[in-house]
């Protein structure tokens, strides 16, 4: 299945982590807990916040708690695959985590690793793709062959397409795409007056994907912490004080719920948003 949106090439899939039973053994999302089919978004995007918290008051090092991230990184996939969303986008690793504790960090590196050999054929083998945006420079060279052998695994029928956000930041992926144009008009292959949106959007992390419909952020934070920046202009916003690794099928259930009774604008008045559904009714 290819993801309709904007007229950019096309990329491969994305990243990280789950096991247990395989996806399709997974018992199946209540459906009264879900909304209509019509009101499903298509991509959705989350801050994945609240595994040191969650580690901390169990008095267990920070690093539990991203290992138990990974099971709810599963549900998410999961609940996902069940209702019909084309795309997910999780935060993994920003720009700025790299200012966390030595040892937190090397054991973030360590389990992506260790998830990336584990799991990355099985979520191709049930039609998810997996595709890494960021800055992979800084990470090892170990680290960076897995994802590219990762992101090679593309599933036959793709259902999900899995973006996992690793050394991202939003003002980097703006900041790239910037570069990538200015390049374009000092080669002569480009006007700035030809500079649009459309073409701008081409050089973003995402291009080709249609924009995230939802953004989830767990653990109590209210905020979007340097995460797609562009892409998140028009995007519904679900804030919850649930820390990540208890963050289950109700909870995602709940945002999709909450997602499908908004009404959606884009800078019309209501009366125009129930008038043009009328008509495609």
């Amino acid at each position: 299945m290819r993801l309709p949106g904007r007229r950019c090439a096309q990329w491969p899939a994305i990243p990280p982590v789950i096991r247990n039973p395989p996806l399709e053994q997974s018992p199946p999302v209540s459906e009264p807990l879900l909304p209509e089919r019509a009101r499903v978004p298509r991509h959705i995007a989350i801050v994945m916040d609240g595994n040191g918290r969650w580690a901390e008051r169990r008095g267990r090092p920070r690093a539990f708690g991203h290992r138990a991230g990974v099971q709810a990184v599963r549900k998410a996939i999961e609940c996902c695959l069940r209702a019909g969303v084309e795309a997910l986008t999780l935060f993994a690793f920003s720009s700025e985590n790299w200012k966390r504790p030595a040892t937190e960090v090397r054991a973030l590196m360590d389990l992506f690793l260790r998830s990336l050999r584990r799991e990355a054929r099985e979520l191709a083998e049930n039609g998810v793709g997996l595709r890494f945006i960021g800055d992979r420079a800084r990470f090892s060279p170990e680290l960076q062959a897995q994802m590219a052998s990762a992101e090679a695994l593309a599933p036959q029928a793709l259902k999900l397409t899995l973006n996992i956000a690793v050394n991202y930041g939003g003002r980097w992926d703006i900041l790239e795409a910037t570069r990538a144009l200015a390049r374009e008009v000092a080669a002569g292959q480009l006007q700035p007056e030809d500079i649009d949106q459309a073409r701008f959007e081409c050089h973003l992390s995402l291009a080709a994907l249609p924009e995230p419909d939802l953004f989830i952020r767990t653990g109590g934070e209210a905020r979007i912490s340097n995460f797609l920046l562009w892409h998140l202009a028009y995007t519904e916003l679900h804030f919850t004080d649930v820390l990540w690794p208890d963050f289950g099928e109700a909870d995602f259930a709940a945002a999709l719920a909450e997602y499908a009774a908004r009404e959606r604008r884009f800078g019309l008045t209501g009366a125009q948003v129930r008038a043009a559904g009328a008509a495609h009714a």
